[in-house]
């Protein structure tokens, strides 16, 4: 009876330790924060808010801090003529803001779903086990970690028209039947970058879902073959499942890529209208059309389309970063 009046205290204090200890920590990871927040307010936060306040102005290049307030005149501007005929002028109804932003769209989504597909499969050939996994999986990522540019580059010369490797093979094979103008014609355009963007980025996406299928207890799927459960049910009703939290996170990752993609459209077709990018029309504003206060309007459209597509993204997917699904 004495033993159990005096343990009664030590346990009672047990949570009170351990709310402390957490205390402790969460003090000691903000302390942790400060320093990355701070470099992203500096290097991020500020030109954010500078490129929001110049899409309200009528900054140029050349005079930059003598801009003066025209309110949302880059966004929209009405205009009613002596006549009676209205002028409608400004980035709302500008046609290639909207086609940039529709490319880009097109560009995001399929680009992203066929590297979720093309990712998983390589992930799940990775996972098995097999002689030379180690040095298959290293093998995987080299396209990955190509620098953009040299990428774009590089197929640029085996898409050219002339001389490339990809015309001369299908010359030879008998699938084409002559030269085709991959990154040139408005026709093939597109397709020549997602080409280009799926070969780069489907190891990227290989890997995080990679992750998540190792964390995968084996004892399930032992189970599941216990019980006679067929492979592809296996995939459906496990694999998918318990890998779908870090698919989505992964998806999330790609998402923000795509919607913001510039080097490799600019490299591998900076002048083609089919593939121009909201990033390479504002980037064109900016700097070679000395229309900086557009191109800050556009720039501020581009962060709040983002902004859109990822608060829809996790909403409608039910993301959750603690880990699982909401």
């Amino acid at each position: 009876m004495a033993t159990e009046t005096m343990a009664a205290p030590v346990l009672a204090a047990r949570p009170k330790i351990r709310s402390e200890l957490m205390q402790q920590r969460v003090r000691a990871a903000r302390w942790f924060l400060l320093p990355m927040l701070a470099a992203l307010a500096v290097v991020a936060g500020w030109p954010l808010l500078r490129s929001i306040y110049f899409s309200f102005t009528d900054a140029s290049l050349n005079d930059l801090y003598g801009a003066e307030w025209v309110g949302f005149s880059n966004y929209l501007q009405i205009r009613t003529l002596e006549s009676g005929r209205t002028i409608y002028r400004g980035l709302l109804v500008d046609a290639d803001w909207w086609n940039a932003v529709g490319n880009t769209v097109r560009f995001a989504l399929i680009s992203v779903s066929l590297e979720a597909v093309l990712g998983m499969l390589v992930a799940l050939v990775l996972n098995a086990e097999f002689r030379g996994r180690g040095l298959v999986r290293a093998a995987i990522l080299i396209p990955w970690a190509i620098p953009t540019i040299v990428s774009a580059k590089m197929w640029a010369w085996m898409l050219n028209d002339q001389f490339g490797i990809l015309n001369d093979l299908g010359m030879r094979l008998g699938l084409l039947s002559q030269k085709v103008a991959w990154t040139a014609s408005a026709d093939t355009a597109m397709t020549a970058v997602l080409i280009v963007d799926i070969w780069k980025t489907t190891p990227f996406m290989a890997l995080l879902i990679l992750a998540g299928l190792q964390m995968i207890p084996r004892d399930i799927y032992e189970a599941a073959e216990i019980d006679g459960v067929h492979p592809v049910k296996q995939f459906f009703r496990i694999t998918l499942p318990l890998v779908r939290p870090a698919l989505m996170v992964a998806i999330i990752f790609r998402i923000l890529d795509a919607l913001r993609i510039f080097d490799l459209i600019y490299v591998l077709t900076p002048n083609s209208d089919a593939t121009k990018t909201m990033s390479v029309l504002a980037r064109e504003n900016l700097f070679e059309f000395d229309n900086f206060a557009y191109g800050s309007a556009q720039s501020t459209l581009l962060f709040l389309i983002i902004v859109v597509f990822t608060g829809l993204y996790i909403w409608l997917g039910r993301v959750n970063f603690d880990g699982g699904d909401r």
